[in-house]
C-alpha cells in the first residue's frame, strides 16, 4: 500500500492496484475539544475524588463484563500506593466511583488511563468512551451527597455540585477560578 499527499490535501491511497482519494480537512478547521480539567488543580492532591467513566458509545458493555470490571478495580489500590477506592457502583452503560487519595504518587488522569486501558486489554474490545467526568469533593456534605447519588439511582436524578457548597463552607473552591 503506498500513500500520497498532493497539494490539494488530498491522500492518494493505491492497495493492489486500486486507487482510492480520501480529502484530509486542514488542522485549523478541526474542532477543539473542550478542556475539561481544572487548568492550576493537582490532581495529586489528597482527598476524594468522584470519578465516572462511561462505555463506549453508551453500549450496555458492563453487565457482560462485570466481574473483569471488578476485579480491576478493586486492584487499583494494591497498583497505586496511597489510593483508596471509598464508593463505587457498576451501571450498565457507565461507572461511579469515589477514590480517595493519600500521598498517592500518580495523579488522577494516570490512575484512570491505567485502570481502562487494563479493561480494554482484558475484554479485548473498545470499552471506554475517550474521556471521563470527575469531580473534587470538598467538604463532608458534598461526599455524603456524592455518596447517596452512587447508591441511588443515577439514571433518575442530576447531580447539582454547586449545592453542596452553597453554605460557603469550603473555602477552596477549585472551580472558581474557571467561572470567573
Amino acid at each position: 500500500m503506498k500513500i500520497r499527499m498532493n497539494k490539494n490535501k488530498k491522500v492518494k491511497v493505491v492497495k493492489n492496484g486500486e486507487v482510492g482519494v480520501r480529502f484530509i480537512e486542514p488542522a485549523g478547521s478541526v474542532p477543539k475539544r473542550k478542556e475539561i480539567r481544572l487548568k492550576s488543580y493537582d490532581y495529586k492532591s489528597n482527598g476524594y475524588y468522584f470519578i465516572t467513566i462511561c462505555t463506549y458509545r453508551g453500549k450496555p458493555f458492563i453487565k457482560k463484563y462485570e466481574e473483569i470490571i471488578e476485579n480491576i478495580l478493586l486492584s487499583l489500590p494494591e497498583r497505586f500506593s496511597g489510593l483508596t477506592i471509598d464508593w463505587y457502583i457498576l451501571m450498565p452503560t457507565h461507572l461511579h466511583m469515589i477514590f480517595v487519595f493519600n500521598e498517592v504518587e500518580k495523579d488522577l488522569p494516570e490512575i484512570v488511563r491505567a485502570f481502562k486501558a487494563l479493561v480494554t486489554r482484558n475484554t479485548r474490545m473498545k470499552f471506554w468512551q475517550r474521556n471521563y467526568y470527575e469531580h473534587v469533593i470538598r467538604n463532608e456534605y458534598a461526599l455524603l451527597k456524592i455518596r447517596e447519588y452512587i447508591q441511588s439511582n443515577p439514571l433518575v436524578e442530576n447531580i447539582k455540585f454547586e449545592e453542596f457548597y452553597k453554605d460557603g463552607s469550603d473555602k477552596s473552591d477549585p472551580y472558581k477560578e474557571q467561572r470567573t
